[in-house]
């Protein structure tokens, strides 16, 4: 079974109902060596589209990753990019906003780490952040120093998705190409994988209570993730919503995604003007001799 990347992606314009999106779905691998197999191809093909973009230097990828606790963010982006030249690729992750940060637009954090042209940009989690965590728990604003926070808080978040639209469609327009993940995971194998990081002595750093404390606002989270998804997935910067509760699934969606929207851009390695054709063929005839 092929994976289409349209299966996956947000429609601009389209209300996002997340009970309508499958959590889990029909493997594309048949065994785990095929899974193996699936993903060194995938990683094969972004190793070779990466070489192009840095040679070609004219284009910026940047990946944006957003999900509920222990969706697989962090192993998505290591799998996925296994291949990847270290030099370039970027990855941020961004947690919460510094004092320093707090000062200044709820943008300013996130755009200081945009990737340069030749690179792939990574955030585990991202600017989104501020339509998300913070809509659930809308005191955070109030130590964001915002100017005449309205009474109705539609409008700020309204506000939020003209800019991160705005922000998405300048970056596009100057060779930025975005793609947005969101890992669609099921409260119950949140509470699976939670056990797990609870029972494994290798695994407890990464449970902590706070994670508890936020599935309690599950429900709430889905709605700002529904919210979020509607109004922010345009031709330029899409959402795919990713069925997350079979890893391996994910990670081949996630690849196959990330090496379609690089080779769409049918890039091609430079062309050496004839002058510069010369000056190497000089140069190799004294190497040769």
């Amino acid at each position: 079974m092929k994976i289409d990347p349209k299966d996956f992606r947000v429609r601009e314009g389209v209300e996002v109902d997340l009970d309508k999106w499958p959590t889990e779905m029909a493997k594309f691998y048949k065994s785990k060596e095929h899974y193996h197999k699936m993903l060194e191809d995938h990683v094969a093909r972004l190793s070779k589209q990466q070489q192009l973009l840095y040679a070609s230097s004219r284009h910026a990828i940047l990946l944006i990753f957003q999900a509920m606790d222990a969706a697989g963010k962090d192993s998505a982006i290591k799998h996925v990019m296994s291949g990847v030249n270290p030099q370039g690729c970027q990855v941020f992750s961004f947690k919460h906003p510094s004092a320093t940060e707090l000062q200044h637009d709820f943008l300013w954090r996130t755009t200081r780490d945009l990737p340069e042209r030749g690179r792939i940009g990574i955030f585990n989690r991202s600017y989104y952040e501020e339509v998300l965590v913070v809509r659930v728990h809308p005191d955070i604003l109030r130590s964001e120093g915002l100017a005449d926070l309205p009474h109705d808080l539609n409008a700020v978040w309204h506000s939020r998705y003209r800019s991160m639209r705005h922000l998405e469609r300048h970056l596009h327009d100057n060779g930025t190409r975005i793609v947005k993940f969101f890992l669609h995971l099921s409260k119950e194998e949140q509470r699976r994988r939670f056990l797990e990081r609870i029972d494994d002595p290798a695994k407890n750093w990464k449970f902590s209570q706070a994670d508890i404390e936020e599935r309690a606002f599950w429900p709430q989270y889905m709605k700002a993730y529904e919210k979020c998804l509607s109004a922010t997935s345009t031709g330029g910067a899409p959402w795919y919503v990713v069925p997350a509760d079979d890893k391996p699934n994910a990670r081949l969606i996630v690849s196959e995604i990330i090496v379609d929207t690089l080779e769409k851009l049918k890039m091609s390695y430079p062309v050496s003007s004839e002058e510069r054709q010369r000056e190497l063929l000089a140069i190799r005839e004294q190497l040769a001799n």
